[in-house]
C-alpha cells in the first residue's frame, strides 16, 4: 500500500509528459502542399506544358478513332434495314475492332503520359524537400507536414508555406515559365477520352 500511491503519481507524470514536452517545444508547425506546390514552380509549369506538347499527337490520334468509331456506329444504326445479315456481322466486327485499338490506345497513352509526369513531380521534389528543410531551419519550425498526403481539418494562414516554398524554390531554381493564354499552369492530367462512342 504504501508503494502504490508513489507509482500512481508516477504513471499519471509519465501520461502528461509527452504532452508537456510538446507544449514546451520551441519552433512552429507548418503545412505545404506538396503536388500543388511543384505544379505551381516555374519549373513545374513548363514541364508539364512540355508533356502535355509530347503527347498532343495522341490526344489527336486519340480523338480520329473516337470520330471513326461514332460515325460507324452510326452508319450501322442508319443502314440496319437496308443491309444484309453477313454485311451487318462485317460492320460490326469492324465497330469492335476499331473500339478495342482505341481503348489500347487510350491506355497505352494514359500510361505513358503518367510516367513522364511522375519522373517530372520526382525530379522536382527531390529539389523541393531541400528547400522545405532550408525554410524550416531557418525559420524555427519543428514540424512541417505535407497537407496532401494528411487530412488537414483547419490550418492557419501562418502555418500554411506553400506559397512561400514556390517562391523560394523559383528563386533557387529559376525556369522560363511557359506562355499560356489563361495565365494559369495546367496542374492536372488531361481527362482521358471516353472509349464508348456516342449512341
Amino acid at each position: 500500500m504504501k508503494n502504490r500511491v508513489p507509482i500512481i503519481a508516477l504513471l499519471l507524470c509519465l501520461g502528461a509528459a509527452p504532452a508537456a514536452l510538446l507544449a514546451q517545444t520551441p519552433g512552429k508547425v507548418g503545412i505545404v502542399d506538396m503536388q500543388g506546390a511543384m505544379l505551381s514552380t516555374a519549373e513545374g509549369k513548363k514541364a508539364m506544358a512540355d508533356i502535355q506538347k509530347k503527347y498532343q499527337p495522341r490526344q489527336l490520334e486519340v480523338q480520329q478513332l473516337q470520330q471513326q468509331i461514332q460515325s460507324l456506329n452510326e452508319q450501322l444504326q442508319r443502314q440496319a434495314a437496308t443491309l444484309s445479315e453477313e454485311e451487318q456481322r462485317n460492320m460490326s466486327r469492324k465497330l469492335e475492332e476499331q473500339q478495342k485499338v482505341l481503348k489500347r490506345t487510350t491506355e497505352d497513352a494514359s500510361a505513358d503520359f503518367g510516367v513522364d509526369r511522375d519522373e517530372m513531380l520526382r525530379r522536382i521534389a527531390q529539389k523541393m524537400v531541400k528547400v522545405i528543410q532550408d525554410y524550416a531551419q531557418k525559420n524555427n519550425f519543428y514540424l512541417v507536414l505535407g497537407s496532401d498526403q494528411i487530412p488537414v481539418y483547419y490550418a492557419d494562414k501562418e502555418v500554411e508555406l506553400t506559397g512561400e516554398i514556390v517562391r523560394l524554390y523559383d528563386a533557387a531554381y529559376p525556369a522560363e515559365a511557359p506562355a499560356t493564354t489563361t495565365g494559369r499552369p495546367a496542374t492536372t492530367r488531361p481527362a482521358a477520352p471516353s472509349a464508348k462512342p456516342k449512341q
